[in-house]
């Protein structure tokens, strides 16, 4: 029996998701030491629920996955329409070495699931499949190059093998980086923000370089600038579902980029063009909002998808995999990202956002380095670089290293 739950209690559930999260890191001491987002905790606990209904009664639940989807667009559309080139240029040579430490992860990232695979008997594709393509890459990646390992090479099952892996990987990249961040930070002896006398949550001394650094700061926004805003989001959307179209029509399957980078970069074009041709001033409050918003309910309603019972029917061998990539990613975030990018505090908040985009997704990035920075402070470079390389760079990195090992492997 499947419990079916449309547009609208969709939405309903993953704010009470939310707002059961907000709740439980409020009152659980264990949370908010481990600065687990939000949205991680009200869903995990709604997952096990629902596990607990479908081992009971055999009863399955269905979100509207349409909805997910649009809020994940909006999420990374509003990473465009914050991108301006001139804030870009600050990203220097910090950006260039975070891609470079995040592409060098992506080969140790598959050569662990290649080399595992290999020692335990599967398919050395099947190494990509729990490495690179669906812990850097995604469920959208996953999506991409399972049915290409089931046509092209017959490996059976790849895409729903594919799609538990991403979904493992959404869970622990938004568990493990907010541990990883702390402890990294209490060696470098900073202590936790006095929120009762810090002014910097009020919208007088906000900054437009602290889109989504803080997303419980208070906004002042019009109706005039969210509908607005909301316009330059549609043609943002709008450019990025043309270009998917184009994109599928006339790149190699290998090539193709995710319907969500296009939008990304639809907001990139949009907000510069607008800033510099037309000298508009920006309402980067109300896209602070709008992608926020977007960012909680995205992770909320996947969370609401996440089938337990689909889960527990991974393979022993693919588990060991999954488990020794877990293991890796935060080894390789304590002694590689951060070392290379400083050993200070933006060092480990990057750190938590590689965890995040490392094994899960950039929405889960975001939210890692959100719970650090609530606690112990902003971190302007962090929010900088990470959007833009776990949305953007890393994909196209991710295409390429891809590419190269299935090529040398068959």
């Amino acid at each position: 029996m499947e419990w079916e739950f449309n547009e609208y209690y969709t939405l309903i559930s993953a704010t009470l998701v939310l707002l059961l999260g907000k709740w439980l890191v409020s009152k659980i001491r264990f949370l908010r030491d481990f600065n687990i987002p939000e949205p991680v905790a009200g869903g995990l606990i709604a997952a096990m629920v629902l596990f607990a209904l479908h081992h009971a009664y055999g009863v399955s639940f269905k979100f509207e996955k349409p909805l997910q989807d649009a809020f994940m667009l909006i999420f990374f559309t509003s990473i465009g329409l914050s991108a301006d080139f001139s804030r870009l240029k600050a990203g220097g040579m910090p950006l260039v070495i975070f891609t470079i430490v995040v592409g060098v992860f992506i080969i140790l990232q598959n050569a662990v699931g290649v080399g595992l695979a290999s020692i335990l008997g599967l398919d050395p594709l099947i190494g990509l499949i729990t490495g690179s393509i669906t812990l850097t890459g995604g469920h959208g990646t996953a999506g991409a190059w399972g049915p290409i390992f089931e046509q092209k090479y017959e490996l059976v099952g790849a895409t729903g093998l594919g799609m538990a892996s991403a979904t493992y990987g959404l869970v622990f990249g938004g568990l493990i980086g907010g541990p990883v961040a702390r402890r990294l930070i209490n060696r470098l002896g900073r202590k936790p923000i006095n929120k009762a006398v810090d002014e910097s949550d009020s919208d007088e001394h906000s900054d437009v370089t602290d889109v989504f650094e803080k997303a419980e700061r208070r906004r002042l926004i019009t109706a005039d600038s969210a509908v607005e805003t909301l316009a330059m989001f549609a043609a943002a959307m709008a450019f990025g579902h043309m270009m998917d179209i184009v994109d599928a029509e006339f790149f190699p399957s290998w090539m193709n980029l995710p319907k969500f980078v296009w939008c990304l970069f639809g907001g990139v074009i949009l907000r510069n063009i607008l800033v510099s041709l037309f000298k508009m001033n920006m309402f980067d409050r109300a896209i602070d909002v709008f992608g926020n918003a977007s960012l909680s309910l995205f992770l909320a309603m996947a969370l609401l998808n996440l089938k337990l019972w689909e889960l527990t029917g991974l393979a022993g061998s693919v588990t060991v995999i999954l488990a020794v990539q877990t293991v890796v990613m935060m080894l390789y975030a304590t002694f590689a990202t951060y070392v290379f990018m400083g050993r200070d505090y933006d060092a480990a908040v990057l750190a938590a956002g590689h965890c995040g985009f490392g094994l899960g997704a950039t929405p889960t990035a975001v939210a890692n380095m959100q719970s650090i920075t609530n606690t112990f402070g902003s971190s302007h470079k962090a929010f900088l670089i990470v959007p833009m390389v776990g949305a953007f760079f890393v994909d196209i990195i991710n295409a390429l290293i891809l590419s190269g090992f299935v090529n040398f492997l068959k």
